[in-house]
């Protein structure tokens, strides 16, 4: 017998609450599955996005400019957002 008929044999013995409790049960069984597939998608679409930038990372790298420390990125936020150095202290 295959678990499809047996499970739905048990369904038949069960009186109509209990239908309803189990047509529950698989119902919650389907959300839980379905958020956890959801969250594992959500976590890989993230990784890309760190590789993307690891790989941004390698190309200044090897294209022989320095990269930025703290100060450097405070600099340029300011410089960017219209404003000096001096200014964003």
């Amino acid at each position: 017998m295959s678990p499809e008929q047996l499970l739905l044999e048990k369904w038949r013995s069960f009186p109509p609450d209990k239908q309803q409790e189990a047509i529950n049960f698989v119902e919650f069984l389907k959300l839980k599955t379905t958020s956890t597939t959801q969250h594992e998608a959500e976590l890989k679409s993230k990784l890309p996005l760190s590789e993307r930038l690891r790989k941004i990372r390698e190309e200044i790298v090897a294209s022989g400019e320095s990269l930025l420390n703290w100060e450097g990125v405070e600099r340029e936020k300011a410089e960017r957002r219209g404003g000096y150095w001096e200014d964003a202290e």
